[in-house]
């Protein structure tokens, strides 16, 4: 059976972080294939997604290179 998660919210950053780490756990000595199936590797070797760094204050461009602006983005904890 496959589970299907309806709620948009539950598809990015920090929330779909918890959810993926929690079925990691759950899947513990699963061997996982990798690289187009040349490799494999258990799920739980597989490293920790790094967190996203902050780019607030840095210029941002906009509009085909035409137009600029400031960043807002505080990244994740």
């Amino acid at each position: 059976t496959i589970e299907v998660d309806d709620d948009p919210k539950k598809w990015s950053g920090d929330e779909f972080r918890k959810i993926q780490e929690a079925r990691k756990k759950a899947a513990g000595n699963r061997m996982v294939h990798t690289g187009r199936g040349t490799g494999s590797r258990k799920l739980s070797d597989m490293p920790e997604p790094k967190s996203r760094p902050s780019t607030e204050g840095m210029t941002r461009i906009t509009g085909r290179g035409t137009g600029s602006r400031k960043s807002k983005n505080k990244g994740s904890s």
